[in-house]
């Protein structure tokens, strides 16, 4: 019997160590899960994008997107989580630097909830933020310079998403006092990211007009996968900002499928009924305002309410990409129209279908009011309110970094005309999403080598190459690494160095 007791003692603390003190293991669990979810929603932005440019700018914007990572995550370190978070900050406004380099963040119960400590609450929420400056590096596509954005990464977590991080999460945040509804990120995520990726867009400048002529995505596969592993890690972004594995958590799930769903389904049609294809990019498009949509609003709607709003934010989002034409603004991959239109629309119908009945499923939040199915009439002009300043702020203190950043020796955030037709891989990186050499386009243009040529073939245009030479590694990035032993060189250093290496994409 001293046995079994004993073995019981054990099984008990290892299955509650002492060390998380009143913390549920399953409720730790699970947030580091979801953590390591949102963390894998970088990977998706930066495939997304590159299927989504132009072959020779396709490894910039995976670079860009990577390398902002790392940026966020000792900026995160060093004070952001401190200036979004700090409990004794009490402006309103942005946090202090009491929590400087992660210092006294540690076991003590988190500001976003009581199930999970704080320590494991900043990782969480530094995912989020690298998720955040991830989406805005789509304003890059095939004219922005990477290392100049990087600076203007570091600058602009601190300034703007910090800030609105605190107003929406922080306990002594305006918008969380004043009972503003934002469950995962409609404010800080959505609408920092998508607006200041129309500021930043604006502050570049337009595209060469021969650059926006037969624009088309280089790999819609790529494009699809960056979509799934995107949906993916959204159920970790939406189900793990319940902080706990609990029946909030899982309608924040529902919610998010079925908004995603619906969205791909309307975004589709609605393209079907102009060209009549049912196109892949479409699809993609749709499912992610979708998911954009339930970001701010599936910890608060009911299940039902979630395919109306799939429905409404696949149609507006559609609809919104019309809208950089209208500004003359070259949004190139529609961060507004996606992700700021869909934080827009989550975050107002949180003032029409949110529900105590849902948000009280943490066990936590017992006592939060929801919208107008709770007969709260005034949380429109509050969600409103806090729609409209997040959108002002964002777009300009954006522009006004942007332009700062801009103005430094050896900072300009664009690249030249020169370097926008050979494409940002080839100035910026050295390096290619996809590297060959292409001699023809079409395969019937060899010829088999005539009689007595020995064992030389002659193109169409007259050109010669041996065809029984072989090399190991040939022209990489337009520097010859194997020299040929018989004197002939070797096949496209006489091609592509004529006609110019700027057309590797086969592009004029």
């Amino acid at each position: 019997m001293d046995r079994l007791r004993r073995t019981a003692a054990i099984v008990s603390r290892d299955a509650n160590p002492s060390n998380l003190g009143n913390y549920q293991v399953g409720d730790v669990a699970f947030i580091i899960i979801a953590g390591a979810m949102v963390m894998f929603m970088v990977p998706g932005l930066a495939f997304l994008y590159s299927g989504l440019a132009r072959r020779k700018s396709a490894l910039s914007l995976i670079w860009a997107v990577s390398a902002a990572n790392a940026v966020v995550i000792f900026q995160w370190f060093f004070w952001g989580y401190s200036l979004a978070f700090s409990s004794s900050a009490t402006n309103g406004y942005i946090g202090n630097l009491r929590n400087f380099g992660l210092r006294k963040v540690g076991g003590d119960p988190s500001p976003g909830s009581p199930l999970i400590p704080e320590l494991l609450y900043s990782f969480y929420q530094m995912e989020f933020a690298c998720v955040t400056i991830g989406i805005l590096m789509g304003g890059l596509a095939e004219r922005g310079r990477v290392f100049p954005a990087m600076v203007f990464a570091f600058i602009w977590m601190t300034l703007v998403y910090c800030p609105l991080a605190c107003w929406a999460w922080s306990t002594n945040g305006w918008g969380y006092t004043w009972g503003v509804l934002d469950y995962a990120g409609g404010g800080p995520v959505e609408i920092g990211s998508g607006v200041a990726g129309l500021a930043y867009s604006w502050v570049l400048g337009r595209r060469q007009e021969k650059e926006l002529l037969n624009f088309r995505p280089h790999n819609v596969s790529m494009v699809n996968l960056g979509t799934f592993i995107l949906w993916f890690g959204w159920l970790g972004f939406n189900g793990g900002s319940a902080f706990g594995a609990n029946l909030r958590a899982i309608t924040a799930v529902w919610n998010s499928m079925l908004a995603a769903a619906m969205a791909g389904m309307v975004w589709c049609v609605l393209d079907w009924r102009i060209e009549r294809k049912w196109t892949m990019v479409g699809f993609c498009s749709g499912t992610i305002a979708g998911l954009v949509a339930a970001t701010p609003a599936s910890g608060f709607i009911p299940i039902w309410a979630s395919m109306v709003m799939g429905v409404v934010i696949g149609a507006v989002s559609n609809y919104a990409t019309k809208l950089k034409f209208f500004l003359r603004v070259d949004d190139a991959l529609d961060l507004f129209a996606e992700h700021a239109i869909g934080g827009i629309v989550g975050l107002l119908f949180n003032a029409f279908f949110a529900t105590s009945d849902v948000i009280a499923l943490d066990g936590v939040n017992t006592s939060i009011q929801g919208g107008w199915l709770d007969h709260n009439w005034k949380q429109l002009y509050i969600q409103f309110a806090y729609v409209c300043a997040a959108v002002g702020y964002t777009f300009v203190v954006t522009a006004l970094i942007a332009k700062a950043v801009d103005s430094v020796p050896g900072l300009a955030l664009r690249a030249g005309e020169e370097a926008e037709a050979l494409g940002m891989d080839e100035t910026e990186i050295g390096e290619f999403a996809n590297d060959y050499i292409e001699v023809r386009r079409d395969f019937t243009d060899w010829t088999p080598a005539p009689a007595g040529s020995q064992g030389r073939k002659f193109s169409p245009s007259g050109e010669t190459f041996n065809s029984e030479t072989h090399f190991a590694a040939g022209d990489r990035h337009g520097h010859t690494e194997t020299e040929p032993t018989d004197g002939v060189a070797p096949l496209g250093t006489i091609q592509e160095k004529s006609q110019g290496e700027g057309k590797r994409d086969g592009e004029s």
